[in-house]
């Protein structure tokens, strides 16, 4: 079967964008102006939040929060070392120390008792993900952050859309963090949003972000140093006009997934994606194969390879935060998070976008397949 590229990722963008985005191009005001104000409301709204502040990415946005709750050098910020979009930098470049703990090896997710065993005399927060769109268990999350009188940060990065217990995720959190870079189904190209219910964080956090022209010469807000980090106008436009267009973005992507269901059935020894009992609802961020243990990283690595080969974009995901070169200054090495390193030492991310027909979907699973005969593992892809 002839296969142009496939691409991991391809944003679902329709007339609307376009017409969005070529009437802020044909407006007086690109920059940071009505149409962010416009995105912030729309998408507090969507989550059922009081305040939504757009800013430049979603690790920029965790910056600005910590900042504003006063988490800096000598504090230190429990994470998961697991994730796509790796929103935990946040916690190193706004000076405090990143505190890692393991995952749940069917969720992905940061497990609230391997967390509650790192917490310090120095912890100032649990900074907790929705890993590849699986919601984390919220509830065990809340009663560990109000018991030690922690800040509760919520990465929803990979995730819009996926609810826990009834509600969206970005709804559990003292604040929560989305990015809007690829490959998600809301892609303004950069760019991310805090949603909180505190007021007066979203002051904080505004005048971290820039400084207005009426407030130049603000005492008030002259007391803290913007960082320029603002999202424009034009990608404003752009994901407002997706936020419109959320519930039939997702229904696409969903379809693509039961096609995916469909083809890997098939396949002894696969498993469907897992999904936790209180999890109401989940919107894959990537979708992913978990390899059995018969194979290898580097045999992990060959069936990349053998999809590249056939013009299909595939990767590893992730790079555990703790293997990385900084982090490994740090102190944390090879071995420290056992679950972390086989999940992701055996996690292919397939192609995932609503522009994906069955057809290729079939020749996706099946290259995969046989990509799993060739490195001599057997039939079995879980």
């Amino acid at each position: 079967m002839s296969q142009s590229w496939i691409p991991l990722s391809d944003p679902d963008i329709s007339l609307a964008e376009l017409d969005a985005v070529s009437t802020v191009l044909k407006s007086p005001r690109l920059s940071q102006g009505p149409v962010v104000e416009a995105f912030e409301s729309a998408f507090a709204s969507y989550l059922g939040r009081k305040y939504a502040v757009a800013v430049s990415s979603g690790t920029m946005g965790l910056v600005l929060c910590l900042r504003a709750y006063g988490v800096g050098p000598g504090d230190e910020v429990i994470a998961s070392p697991f994730s796509w979009h790796q929103i935990a930098h946040a916690i190193t470049l706004a000076g405090a120390k990143p505190i890692f703990a393991d995952i749940d090896y069917w969720a992905g997710t940061l497990v609230p008792e391997k967390a509650e065993a790192r917490i310090t005399p120095n912890t100032r927060a649990i900074l907790v993900g929705n890993a590849n769109g699986h919601p984390a268990p919220w509830q065990a999350f809340r009663e560990i952050a109000d018991k030690h009188g922690l800040l509760l940060l919520e990465d929803s990065t990979e995730a819009i859309g996926s609810a826990y217990q009834g509600k969206r995720v970005g709804s559990f959190g003292d604040c929560a963090v989305f990015d809007f870079s690829q490959p998600g189904p809301l892609v303004c190209g950069e760019g991310g949003m805090v949603v909180t219910d505190d007021l007066e964080l979203v002051r904080t956090l505004r005048s971290y972000r820039n400084r207005r022209l009426d407030e130049r010469f603000s005492v008030v807000i002259g007391g803290r140093l913007p960082c320029q980090a603002c999202m424009s106008d034009v990608s404003a436009a752009l994901g407002l006009a997706q936020l419109d267009r959320m519930e039939s973005i997702l229904r696409r992507r969903k379809q693509v997934e039961a096609n995916y269901l469909e083809h890997i059935q098939s396949f002894e020894g696969i498993k469907p994606p897992y999904v936790a009992p209180d999890v109401t609802d989940i919107h894959w961020f990537l979708y992913l194969v978990h390899l059995g243990t018969r194979f290898s990283r580097s045999s992990r690595d060959a069936i990349i390879a053998d999809l590249h080969t056939e013009q299909i974009e595939a990767v590893a995901y992730c790079q555990p935060l703790h293997l990385q070169a900084f982090y490994q200054e740090l102190g944390y090495r090879k071995g420290n998070y056992f679950v972390t390193e086989k999940v992701a030492d055996h996690a292919v991310a397939l192609p995932f976008h609503g522009h994906l027909s069955e057809d290729q979907v079939g020749f996706v699973v099946k290259t995969a397949k046989d990509a799993s005969l060739n490195v001599g593992a057997g039939a079995a892809i879980y």
